[in-house]
């Protein structure tokens, strides 16, 4: 089936024979010869995916039926094809919007054939921008990306629904590895800022130092060391969401400045005197209780009455066990895939075995122990003895170690717990295991390992 229809506008029978039989060399143009402006808008409901204008026809200039085409299918892509070389009568056109103003000489034919060629690419480029952005839209949808049938966490499907319909600032609170940037993403991707940046910020993986210069931005000369100028979190974020997970980790000191932009919706850069306006939508996530970090004084009670919004809080995986074998069956498939591999199943006992345990770190933690008992698994099958709890047990500490990871895995799974027994205080972790705090700022950065 040809997918590409093309209306040639060309009085004069040779030239336009001449183009019609050029374009025509590529089986996949549906070519059409048109005579005058009259007849080409008479068949302009054919829907063409392009149209050829001689500018000089009879019944009427090629600026006329410019219009009148643009009026009929104001999308429609139209090439102008003249024997006059003004340069204002060209520009004038392309303001109007006509895709291409080509001079009629010994070199159109190609020139026109190059055109099509540069429109269909862009066509192509504006489709797959949809396709991405009906992706992100499907990728996010509660029942893809957030797994599970519990009454609790349709409670929180429901709350959702409620933020994405709306710009209220949103709250979101659960233990460590619940899902709090998952819901985040949900409620910025269904809703009308979706196609707008969403920018994650986690404040525990940013050095206290550092805090205002990721998020405000600084300009060149601002401190040493400031080459160029650099936008803030805040300024990427501008017209999407902005999520800080991890809020309860905040610096007083930020959390005035974060309350000033909160009011005042502008900023000014480190080192700068300009007022730059803002309009984000703002998301935070805590595993905290940020009702008594206020009683306690680490955190002020004006911004925790800014932020709070409307809050979700997300119920830990022993609260919703119902969700485990789905949980489970999702990463297994997307292990299999990721690895290329016929689908790992698990034999009864050891679907038993994964609902007998309360998983402190919650469905990081699944997601973890179902990972390693796939990789220690034979034939396919998850048993009993394959899947190991990684969290206070001496036997699957042991059971871990015969695992044989490298160096680098048993650094990654070490930092991890550690985060996750101390709630992301990295200072404290790096203390603990006598480490730097860069590593561990580093890979927090870089995804390597994850926070809460």
């Amino acid at each position: 089936m040809l997918d590409f229809k093309i209306f040639i506008v060309e009085d004069d029978k040779w030239y336009g024979g001449l183009l019609h039989h050029y374009l025509g060399q590529n089986p996949d143009y549906e070519v059409t010869l048109i005579e005058s402006g009259k007849e080409c808008l008479a068949q302009i409901n054919r829907k063409p995916d392009l149209v050829t204008i001689d500018f000089g026809l009879p019944d009427m200039n090629g600026e006329e039926l410019f219009k009148k085409i643009r009026q009929a299918q104001p999308n429609l892509p139209v090439i102008i094809i003249s024997a006059q070389e003004k340069i204002t009568t060209a520009v004038d056109l392309l303001k109007m919007g006509v895709e291409d103003y080509l001079v009629k000489d010994e070199n159109t034919q190609q020139l026109l054939w190059n055109a099509v060629i540069r429109l269909r690419e862009k066509q192509s480029l504006r489709h797959e921008i949809s396709e991405l952005k009906a992706e992100l839209k499907t990728k996010y949808d509660y029942s893809r990306s957030i797994i599970g049938n519990s009454p609790a966490l349709q409670g929180i499907f429901k709350l959702i629904d409620k933020a994405a319909g709306s710009l209220i600032n949103v709250s979101i609170s659960g233990e460590t590895g619940t899902g709090k940037e998952l819901v985040a993403k949900a409620v910025h991707y269904n809703s009308n800022r979706s196609s707008q940046p969403f920018i994650a910020v986690n404040m525990a993986a940013i050095p206290k130092d550092l805090v205002e210069s990721e998020l405000f931005g600084y300009e060149k000369g601002a401190f040493t060391g400031a080459q160029t100028r650099k936008s803030g979190r805040f300024e990427e974020a501008n017209g999407g969401t902005l999520f800080l997970d991890e809020i309860g980790e905040m610096d007083p000191n930020i959390q005035s400045k974060l309350l000033r932009v909160l009011q005042e919706k502008e900023l000014t850069r480190l080192g700068g005197v300009s007022k730059i306006k803002l309009d984000f939508r703002l998301v935070v996530a805590t595993h905290k209780n940020m009702a008594e970090e206020v009683k306690k004084g680490n955190f002020r009670e004006d911004l925790y009455y800014r932020i709070v919004g409307l809050p979700l809080t997300l119920p830990p995986l022993r609260e919703r066990k119902e969700d485990i074998l789905l949980l489970t069956q999702h990463f297994l498939t997307g292990y299999s895939k990721e690895n290329g591999i016929h689908e790992i199943k698990l034999s009864p006992a050891a679907r038993e075995k994964l609902l007998s345990y309360d998983y402190p770190g919650n469905i990081r933690e699944l997601k973890s122990v179902v990972e390693l008992a796939a990789v220690m698994s034979e034939n396919n099958l998850i048993e009993p003895d394959d899947i190991t709890f990684l969290s206070g047990n001496t036997n699957d500490v042991n059971a871990v170690l015969n695992a044989e990871l490298t160096l680098r895995e048993y650094t990654r799974l070490i930092i991890r717990n550690y985060l996750k027994r101390y709630d992301d205080n990295v200072l404290l972790v790096a203390e603990k295991l006598d480490i730097g705090k860069s590593t561990i700022y580093k890979m927090l950065q870089t995804g390597e390992i994850e926070g809460a």
